[in-house]
């Protein structure tokens, strides 16, 4: 009789103790809980406020003339935003071009080729710090290098400023979806006598496609909203003009130029600006997830 009666003492002396532990788990995780999905309404209230209100004041402005006719005088009715909708793309298309090479390139290097190598360090904490580095920072840099020595604000100056901000987006993706490649595919490849480069094309590149361009579609939606780099590079343009030697008109600059006027046909062409840089942002990103969870 005493055996049971010490055991179930022993028992009882070890489950309270565990009874109390999990009580103050539980009570961690549901205070954790409640932070986290407190964090996650606050941001998706702000989030669906802007959301709402660019939509509520955008879609208003939207009109044929809208893609179709140039910037309007001050203070006058009509008008669009034809030049400023080309001069964005013409922008963002030859900072892609120039930008995406580089950063693929770059980013095979530091996957395969440089690894733990001094110039493959070196490169990683420059490119962290452009990573980091606000976009106005590389605006003026450009403006220093560019503007100032040609004495004019150009499209090639916006270019090089978009394709700066660009690059380390590329680099990072391109490094990170190389190494999740396994090191077998790599080594199988080597054992049948492959040559380096021709794994990297036939092999780990073809196997992080899908990654690589997702991050080259994010890198698009990141600098086609940028307004700070534009300002000292490539400035604007009230006319239409594809000459990339002068200053050209871009959605961003127009868009902080006609939202801070006080005349209200001005403010209208910023919102819907506004919603078409929003819209064009929104696609990108859908696009980008869609094609990496299909890879």
């Amino acid at each position: 009789m005493s055996r049971p009666a010490t055991f179930n003492q022993n028992l009882e002396r070890v489950q309270k103790p565990r009874e109390k532990l999990q009580s103050r788990r539980r009570g961690t995780n549901a205070i954790a809980l409640t932070c986290s999905l407190a964090a996650m309404a606050f941001g998706l209230i702000w989030l669906v406020w802007i959301l709402f209100t660019t939509l509520k004041l955008g879609i208003g402005g939207l009109s044929v003339e809208l893609f179709t006719q140039s910037m309007p005088p001050p203070n006058t009715d009509g008008g669009g935003l034809a030049n400023a909708i080309v001069g964005s793309l013409l922008l963002v298309v030859l900072a892609t071009f120039v930008g995406t090479p580089l950063g693929i390139l770059a980013g095979v290097y530091l996957a395969e080729y440089g690894q733990k190598r001094w110039l493959a360090s070196v490169t990683r904490f420059i490119n962290d710090i452009l990573l980091s580095a606000p976009s106005i920072v590389v605006g003026l840099f450009v403006y220093a290098i560019v503007v100032a020595k040609m004495d004019r604000f150009s499209g090639w100056a916006g270019v090089i400023a978009l394709a700066l901000l660009q690059i380390p987006i590329v680099i990072r993706t391109t490094e990170n979806m190389l190494k999740l490649v396994p090191n077998a595919l790599r080594e199988a490849a080597f054992a049948l006598g492959t040559p380096k480069w021709k794994m990297v094309m036939s092999i780990t590149l073809k196997a992080s496609v899908g990654g690589i361009v997702t991050g080259v579609l994010l890198a698009i939606a990141r600098i086609a909203g940028e307004t700070a780099p534009l300002l000292f590079t490539a400035l604007s343009n009230q006319f239409f003009s594809l000459d990339l030697n002068q200053p050209v008109a871009n959605l961003s600059v127009t868009i902080y130029k006609f939202a801070m006027s006080p005349f209200p046909q001005w403010q209208s062409l910023a919102w819907a600006g506004v919603f078409l840089i929003t819209l064009g942002v929104l696609g990108l990103n859908v696009l980008a997830r869609s094609i990496f969870s299909k890879k």
